[in-house]
């Protein structure tokens, strides 16, 4: 069978996105796992699913695949995509827009000036339960051991699950090494995103993720959430903060628990192509 695609990023962070709103397809994790694959696919770290709404509020079911086939609940820079996606395939003139992942609903909205996106991300969550960690409670820092040295970590759930390093230097953490070991770390029970984050002001960082199931990224949208909210919970950063990554730059607001973490950035279309399956 083939599929038309489209492919787009936001922050160089890409995706192959399908529109199954009229007729569905059932990609088997094997065969997203091609279409992400950069030599014998279409090549993308994630492939984002719009398929019509189960519920009469909302408008979209926004399904998410990561490179090696497995689905996951949420993906800031994908949600971006998402919401140019739909707007300019003329699939809604609705703005904002809410979307249905696999771990809650979600709110993006685009500014037509700017043609940037802004996500309601939820608000985070840190119970060991909700994240998921092993972990008999929660923690403001958390630890483990790993090749003879003491890791600690913030943890918090942005839909998905995000460990957060503080570190001096991002060009310099050992972001590959660290990630793929910690990843798939016992102490996560549904494996982790792993973000590095470095705090140059009140108002700035600078951050780099390990993303679970499709490796270092240069920009993870949650990730950046999920960093900007460790760090300000650490006290180390005020609510507005900039967040920069290798692929560009996002704001991200956070008033405190129990509110919606906001997200706002660019999303781009790069090409459209068929696809054999």
């Amino acid at each position: 069978m083939e599929l038309h695609f489209t492919k787009m990023h936001g922050l160089g962070n890409d995706f192959v996105v399908f529109d199954f709103t009229r007729a569905a397809y059932p990609l088997t994790a094997a065969q997203a796992s091609k279409i992400a694959d950069r030599h014998f696919g279409v090549g993308c770290d994630q492939i984002l699913i719009v398929e019509p709404a189960t519920r009469d509020d909302i408008d979209f079911k926004y399904r998410i695949l990561n490179a090696d086939g497995s689905e996951v609940g949420q993906c800031g820079n994908g949600a971006r995509c998402f919401a140019r996606f739909v707007h300019d395939k003329g699939l809604t003139d609705k703005n904002p827009v809410r979307v249905e992942t696999l771990t809650g609903i979600m709110t993006l909205d685009l500014n037509p000036e700017s043609q940037l996106v802004t996500v309601n991300m939820g608000a985070p969550r840190f119970e060991p339960t909700d994240i998921p960690i092993k972990a008999s409670a929660r923690r403001p820092l958390y630890s483990l051991e790993l090749d003879d040295q003491t890791i600690e970590f913030s943890a918090v759930s942005m839909g998905n699950p995000h460990a957060v390093l503080l570190v001096d230097d991002v060009d310099t953490a050992p972001v590959i090494e660290l990630g793929t070991k910690l990843e798939c770390h016992s102490m996560f029970p549904e494996r982790a995103n792993i973000g590095f984050l470095q705090v140059v002001s009140r108002t700035e960082v600078r951050v780099r993720v390990f993303e679970r199931g499709s490796g270092e990224t240069i920009a993870c949208g949650s990730g950046a959430c999920a960093a900007v909210v460790a760090g300000i919970q650490r006290g180390l950063l005020d609510a507005n903060v900039t967040a920069r990554l290798t692929g560009g730059t996002l704001n991200i607001a956070w008033e405190g628990e129990n509110q919606a973490v906001m997200m706002t950035g660019p999303a781009e279309t790069t090409f459209e192509g068929r696809i054999s399956l």
